[in-house]
């Protein structure tokens, strides 16, 4: 008997202990169902923070360290801090791939080919199948980024369509597109002349060089020395870029507008508008002494210069302010926009726990990961209007409040559509200047998709060129004629044609007409 109400007593301790054991379990799931994954709750749940190494391959970035309100709610949100590095220059990626010494994460807009290989990275659609099979992307979104292996390796952040666009009214583009400024007070001064045209502008600028010698009438920030006028003249892209006519494509030097623009700064030049020695500037902060110290009427930029101006020139107390010119003041204005995007994160092969990095990486993705990047802390930063866009409690072109938070920065993941929202602010002269670049702006993705592989011989040929063009193109802003200026401008599309741009042209037309159909529908 004694025996027998021993065994009976052990039952029923055990029945108890697995009872408390299922209550314990069920406790931790807030709608009351059973919850068998307790043990794999998310790390921010359970406290425990992990530590992952990111490079970011850009020495301008102007966040260094993991620190902020935004970065702290990421980390609180995915149980995940970074360690972060910040390149010194553009020969530290190349270097660390040579060497093998590569951090968990590497975010990189210049070595994307380079980092998407198999022997250096993880392919995305391997950890996301073993790890985080709920992880969806677009299919164009991978389409753009898978490469010949079938992989793709990392998707880049600031992209849209121009259906994604069209369909989000509010986004209306990133501080990455062109603007000039001009000092309201001197055009008051001056009877505030219309600025329609390219020709009203330079009558102007003949206006301020009359009225006030010791002004520069117009300076520019050495990274957007072409990019607003080449848009008035139809260029369809940059110097080192493509254009595409009647279904084939060719290098954007020897797009016809090409030349009108040459002379037209030929002309700025000759006729004293703009100084010899800004194209030799290194230091991007040139241009905004002068502005921001009253020494030019004009500053060419970005289309937020004008807000950011205006909160430098304010905060050291002067009295000015400036105003942005319109986006277009030419009939021929053409934006096109051929970008797939800024950068992308890549896991390395070096990485130390890739189930967490994936993951990491699918929070950013989510809505709520692109807002809080994008915008910063919901409530603290901003509410969301019903409209649908954010109302931001702060200004978006003060730089150090954006800078010190963290806000955008953090963007490892995210798209052109959320990007777009953060220049929404009602009454803001960047919006309406953005909004008005959308609407001449057209969409082809599928040109960005000719991309040079890494060592290629196409790779060695474009370097040369695009290296001889940074040379040539000054001798022609700087020509003493307009004639001396079209005999330079002819003289670099030779170099460029003995260079052997004619089997480069060959190879991107090949690699467009296979490329092109990835956007078809």
């Amino acid at each position: 008997m004694k025996r027998n109400k021993g065994k009976k007593a052990l039952l029923l301790s055990l029945i108890l202990m697995m009872t408390i054991a299922l209550m314990s379990a069920c406790g931790n799931n807030n709608d009351g169902q059973v919850n068998n994954s307790v043990g794999s709750e998310p790390p921010a749940k359970s406290n425990e923070v992990k530590e992952l190494s990111l490079f970011i391959d850009a020495s301008w970035y102007p966040v260094k360290e993991w620190t902020g309100a935004v970065a702290e709610k990421i980390t609180e949100k995915t149980g995940i801090k970074l360690k972060v590095t910040v390149a010194t220059d553009d020969k530290q990626l190349p270097l660390m791939i040579a060497s093998g010494d590569l951090p968990d994460l590497v975010f990189t807009n210049a070595n994307i080919a380079r980092m998407s290989d198999s022997k250096l990275s993880y392919p995305w659609n391997e950890l996301i199948e073993k790890y985080a099979p709920d992880f969806k992307i677009d299919p164009i979104r991978i389409a753009i980024h898978t490469m010949d292996d079938g992989n793709f390796y990392t998707v880049r952040n600031s992209f849209a369509t121009q259906e994604e666009m069209v369909q989000n009214k509010y986004s209306v583009g990133s501080d990455g597109n062109p603007g000039i400024a001009v000092r309201e007070d001197i055009l008051q001064e001056l009877g505030n002349p219309s600025i329609d045209t390219i020709d009203d502008f330079m009558k102007v600028l003949g206006m301020v060089k009359e009225k006030y010698p010791d002004m520069i009438p117009l300076i520019m920030d050495k990274d957007w020395i072409e990019q607003y006028f080449l848009t008035q003249f139809g260029v369809e892209g940059l110097l080192d870029g493509w254009y595409e006519r009647d279904g084939k494509v060719d290098y954007a030097i020897r797009q016809p507008e090409m030349l009108d623009f040459f002379k037209f700064m030929n002309r700025l030049y000759r006729e004293g508008d703009i100084l010899a020695e800004n194209f030799a500037y290194t230091n991007d902060q040139i241009d905004d002494q002068y502005s921001t110290s009253g020494k030019a009427f004009a500053h060419m930029h970005t289309v937020s210069i004008a807000d950011s101006d205006n909160i430098k020139v304010k905060n050291a107390g002067g009295s000015y302010t400036f105003q942005m010119l319109p986006s277009s003041i030419s009939k021929d204005a053409k934006a096109v926009s051929s970008g797939l995007g800024f950068a992308g994160t890549f896991i390395t092969k070096k990485n130390k726990d890739p189930e967490a990095s994936i993951k990491f990486l699918q929070y950013l993705a989510s809505d709520e990961g692109k807002k809080l990047t994008m915008f910063g802390v919901e409530g603290k930063h901003w509410t969301w209007n019903d409209e649908g866009h954010p109302n931001l409690k702060y200004d978006p072109s003060d730089a150090d409040f954006v800078n010190s938070n963290g806000i955008k920065w953090w963007y490892l993941y995210n798209d052109g559509v959320t990007e777009g929202m953060l220049s929404y602010v009602p009454g803001a002269q960047k919006t309406k200047a953005l909004m008005e670049r959308k609407a001449f702006t057209v969409y082809k993705p599928e040109l960005g998709l000719i991309q040079l592989q890494p060592d290629s011989d196409e790779k060695t040929i474009k370097t040369k060129i695009d290296e001889m063009i940074k040379n040539e193109k000054v001798k022609i802003y700087l020509a003493k004629s307009e004639e001396e200026a079209v005999a330079n401008y002819e003289s670099m599309v030779k170099n460029a044609e003995k260079i052997g741009l004619d089997r480069l042209v060959d190879w991107a037309n090949q690699t467009y007409q296979k490329k092109k159909d990835l956007f078809k529908k």
